[in-house]
């Protein structure tokens, strides 16, 4: 198993974890990717976040959607809503994605479906997040694939990060990354 950490503000601060704890605890997994994800509070307050984790955390970091402050880490992971707000032609979206933060990071996208796979297979991306595989507290909306999450890694062309109630237990044949959450590490 390869750890992709997501770390969700709002969960470390309903439990009290702060990032030090959340950052201790990925480097005792061995983790690889460390994502944040902050909904709510202002641009400034995510940028300091992003600048406290990167002094906590050599490894990759990438920022949830707010692709403005890519600069302060390695890379940026969008939504399906995010890619098509950039604009409706994903090919296109994607380009103009890599001219506001540079070719020089990563790039994920989420997808969902057999059918956002085969997109996501004609895009320059880096990986791809999948799921959910269960149904999570942060994202009641969200799909659950359950075993059909891994045939349909196996249709990715990029490496796959299983997303979505990823415990560190579970056994996949075609994910390259756990995505395991805040709450679970």
């Amino acid at each position: 198993m390869r750890l992709y950490a997501l770390c969700d503000r709002d969960v470390l601060r309903s439990r009290d974890i702060s990032f030090e704890q959340f950052i201790q605890q990925v480097k005792s997994l061995n983790g690889e990717i460390v994502q944040y994800r902050n909904k709510h509070d202002d641009i400034a307050t995510i940028k300091n976040d992003l600048i406290q984790l990167r002094q906590l955390w050599d490894g990759f970091l990438i920022i949830n959607d707010h692709y403005e402050l890519a600069s302060y880490c390695d890379g940026v992971h969008i939504g399906q809503d995010d890619l098509y707000a950039i604009d409706g032609d994903p090919v296109r979206a994607l380009e103009i994605l890599k001219l506001a933060i540079g070719n020089d990071k990563i790039v994920g996208l989420s997808t969902h479906n057999r059918e956002e796979i085969a997109i996501a297979n004609r895009l320059d991306l880096n990986y791809i997040g999948l799921g959910a595989y269960r149904s999570t507290s942060t994202k009641k909306e969200a799909g659950v694939l359950g075993e059909s999450l891994d045939r349909l890694a196996k249709e990715s062309s990029h490496p796959v990060a299983a997303i979505g109630g990823i415990k560190t237990d579970d056994i996949f044949e075609f994910v390259t990354y756990h995505v395991i959450g805040s709450g679970l590490l």
